[in-house]
């Protein structure tokens, strides 16, 4: 079954940088949309960042346009989530997800859509 394992998360201070990473095994990067989201406490899960399966479309929320980016490298099968500038109202736990690439990519900030997910990472952003 494919597993996700999330890494990366931290404490810095406000308008810090932090990368996530995401390593995926039982399924390809190549072969696997991907996605970020995060969850504040007491709040919904977000969509945060996606990436489709040839890594040629990415779709990111409003909120982190800018300041956020999804990459992967596929030798190693790992998803990053380069996150600059960052804010207190960034902080959560941030999952990574995987699905199979036969959606489409306007729906990659679906959580819905996809199939497998890691157990999250403690992003905070201090003031």
């Amino acid at each position: 079954q494919v597993q996700l394992v999330e890494s990366g998360g931290g404490l810095v201070q406000t308008g810090g940088s932090l990368r996530l990473s995401c390593a995926v095994s039982g399924r390809a990067v190549t072969t696997s949309d991907v996605g970020w989201f995060r969850q504040a406490p007491g709040k919904e899960r977000d969509f945060v960042a996606g990436m489709s399966w040839g890594g040629r479309s990415t779709l990111y929320a409003d909120s982190v346009k800018g300041r956020f980016t999804i990459s992967r490298d596929t030798t190693k099968n790992t998803v990053y989530l380069q996150m600059s500038s960052l804010k207190p109202e960034d902080t959560a736990v941030y999952y990574c997800a995987a699905r199979r690439p036969n959606f489409s990519v306007l729906t990659l900030n679906a959580a819905g859509t996809y199939d497998s997910w890691g157990q999250g990472t403690q992003v905070t952003v201090s003031s």
